[in-house]
């Protein structure tokens, strides 16, 4: 029983693999993806070594990896491979417009790279299931009607940036396909993830909150908010790689879009608290946007940037995300044993 992961040298799909393999002694995975694994990875990936074939090619060029993947039987595929333009977090960053840098590849990796895939896909008698990994992105910057409310699958659909746009698009061209040739196939809505082999990549250079307010706190670094108040629904790649693979094993799937999130918002109060609890003497100083080092904005509260509803995965599959403090300590041991051992 072998899984492909498109992309699965990066950051959270690199935590599927290693995760499945790890709950499937006698499978096998694959990964698909343009980098090779980096140092980090390598490491990561040492305990599972030998069941992990890796296949370092371009998705938007199929002649370079169809020949190789058919060599394999592969039974589930999750493709994730994508590019993720985005800027925030700092004033400097804050002002750039990445996507415009090179607007056509992002088009090409995430909407013709899930094309090539689906291609390949529905001449393959062995596959059993597809996950189309998405992304919060696809929602508009505000919603529900009701406050409170989290951010439900159905409605709320507006993407603006060409990431959410072409992610949007790749998720109805997958409903689509299934259609059309009988798949089993799903696409998940990931909220803001964190954790676990977070770090940069040719394809994603960007940190949320979590991440960087860790980093900081273990490192002693003084952290200066633009404010306490900002909000996100914040998730560990561990948790998402659980739900993921939940997925993959449910007997059916009711629906063809999952959020995957925490089902709850944390601010950025809340994320330095608990960075407190792990790292007594934190100094944390409220500063202007000019100076500060984690920027978000006070306004964005609900939309993409709330709670995302999780009723239904877990309706299909049973799983639950852990706690969020409880997820953003064990994210913080995982940085000092794995990032920060030795120096």
């Amino acid at each position: 029983m072998t899984l492909l992961v498109t992309g699965g040298t990066g950051f959270v799909m690199s935590v599927l693999v290693r995760t499945w393999l790890e709950q499937n002694p006698a499978s096998n995975a694959v990964i698909l993806d343009r980098a090779g694994l980096d140092g980090q990875a390598e490491r990561y990936f040492a305990p599972v070594r030998d069941r992990l074939s890796v296949v370092i090619a371009d998705i938007c060029d199929p002649p370079q990896w169809e020949a190789a993947l058919d060599a394999h039987d592969i039974r589930f595929v999750v493709h994730g491979a994508t590019v993720t333009p985005i800027a925030r977090g700092s004033a400097a960053e804050a002002k750039r417009q990445p996507e415009a840098e090179n607007p056509s590849r992002i088009v090409d990796v995430n909407f013709m790279g899930t094309v090539h895939i689906l291609e390949w896909l529905r001449r393959q008698r062995g596959v059993e299931r597809l996950i189309y990994v998405s992304s919060g992105a696809i929602y508009r910057h505000h919603g529900p009607d009701w406050t409170g409310e989290p951010l439900p699958e159905d409605g709320y659909v507006a993407p603006l940036t060409l990431y959410g746009i072409s992610k949007f698009a790749a998720e109805m061209v997958v409903n689509r396909y299934a259609d059309l040739f009988g798949l089993s196939a799903a696409s998940v809505r990931l909220s803001s993830v964190y954790g676990p082999m977070d770090r940069a990549t040719e394809s994603r250079n960007f940190r949320h909150v979590p991440n960087k307010v860790a980093h900081m706190a273990l490192s002693g670094e003084t952290i200066r908010p633009n404010s306490f108040e900002p909000v996100g629904d914040y998730l560990s790649s561990v948790d998402v790689a659980e739900a993921i693979i939940a997925l993959l094993r449910s007997e059916r799937l009711r629906y063809r879009h999952y959020n995957i999130g925490s089902g709850e918002t944390a601010t950025i109060g809340d994320v330095i608290a608990w960075a407190e609890e792990r790292a007594p003497g934190l100094t944390v100083e409220i500063s202007p946007s000019e100076t500060a080092n984690i920027i978000q904005d006070v306004s964005l509260k609900d939309g993409m940037w709330g709670a995302y509803d999780i009723a239904r995965i877990e309706r299909d599959t049973g799983w639950k995300p852990r706690s969020a403090k409880q997820a953003f300590h064990e994210y913080m041991d995982w940085i000092l044993d794995n990032e920060m051992k030795g120096e």
